[in-house]
């Protein structure tokens, strides 16, 4: 059994569990890193070419370039560009895009509820596919059913998601003509976000780009539950909880399922940040309106600051994912140290 700890009701984090010196050692790490990747995101936009060239063209004087590059400080040593570009980054700034004319950071955010709305769906579809299906395949390992889920999953991962995206719009719009294959839809806006999930032509237009997203990480999940389950159930105390007369559905589900989750969270943390950088090749083949096809168009276009505002954004929302599975696994079991030792 777990000690006790003492719990302020003031910090709903400490209410659960969670004490302050993981909160405060999971901080300092995700500021660590995100400053990290906007040193990265800085070399990047470095490296990518003179943005004098899309700001001013190539017909303008050499003395009037130099003008703007000593207004600009793109003059000023590497060492003071990057103190610059991070103290402004700081501040929310990270530069304005070539194409759309203002602050890269309210390009992006604009583009993010498309894609969240995309990951989100893509996610549930994958937890309530792979937890009963993972399950079945552990508790009926020599079953027709699960033999044949088992090979299904082979075959998921086998083939690329484009491809799976293609497939499904040749299938259900073009040939039976249920779904829409492009676009997002009807939207409301409630505040700053604009959604798609309370229309029903939102929904429709979800659909596919969702069920194409959930085929990157839905095999991998339905194995990794069937394995996470094998190993619970051949554990002493799931035997001990059998011999007393406990329901089988209370063994999987109270018994094994809550300690099988433990490594599905840690995993799953990661999983959803790859969904995130993956949604490019599927927002590229439905259209979808998000943040990966806003970065196929500035890097198509040559819109430096777009790209690493976009490479900044998805790290950062990669740090809060992690950080949050990190939590919920700390929850899920209080005798994790924050070493991650248990």
């Amino acid at each position: 059994m777990s000690e006790d700890r003492p719990r302020s009701p003031g910090n709903p984090l400490q209410a659960l569990g969670v004490p302050l010196a993981f909160i405060a050692k999971r901080a300092a790490e995700a500021i660590l890193v995100m400053l990290a990747i906007a040193v990265i995101a800085f070399a990047v936009k470095g490296a990518l070419g003179d943005p004098l060239r899309e700001i001013m063209g190539e017909a303008v004087p050499e003395a009037q370039r130099a003008e703007l590059r000593h207004q600009l400080g793109l003059d000023a040593p590497w060492p003071t560009q990057l103190a610059r570009y991070l103290g402004h980054a700081a501040q929310g700034d990270l530069g304005q895009s070539y194409i759309y004319k203002r602050s890269t950071l309210e390009v992006v955010l604009a583009k993010f509820p498309a894609s969240f709305e995309l990951v989100l769906a893509a996610s549930l579809i994958v937890f309530f596919v792979s937890l009963p299906t993972g399950i079945y395949c552990a508790v009926k390992p020599r079953s027709l059913g699960a033999r044949l889920i088992l090979g299904l999953s082979v075959l998921g991962i086998s083939v690329p998601v484009f491809l799976t995206g293609i497939i499904l719009i040749s299938i259900f719009s073009v040939w039976l003509g249920w779904l829409p294959a492009f676009g997002r839809g009807d939207t409301v806006r409630i505040g700053f976000w604009e959604t798609g999930l309370l229309t029903l032509d939102g929904l429709k237009h979800l659909l596919l780009p969702a069920v194409t997203l959930s085929s990157i990480m839905l095999p991998l999940f339905i194995r990794l539950v069937r394995g996470a389950m094998l190993d619970q159930l051949g554990t002493d105390y799931v035997r001990t909880a059998r011999a007393k007369g406990a329901s089988r559905l209370r063994v999987w589900l109270h018994h094994a399922l809550r300690n099988a989750l433990l490594p599905l969270v840690a995993i799953g943390g990661l999983q959803i940040g790859n969904m995130l950088a993956f949604t490019l090749l599927t927002e590229t083949v439905f259209q979808w309106p998000g943040m990966g096809f806003l970065f196929l168009e500035a890097v198509t276009r040559a819109d430096v600051p777009l790209i690493t505002t976009y490479l900044v954004a998805v790290g950062f929302l990669f740090v809060v994912t992690n950080t949050f599975a990190d939590v919920v696994s700390l929850w899920l079991d209080p005798r994790i140290s924050l070493e991650g030792r248990r």
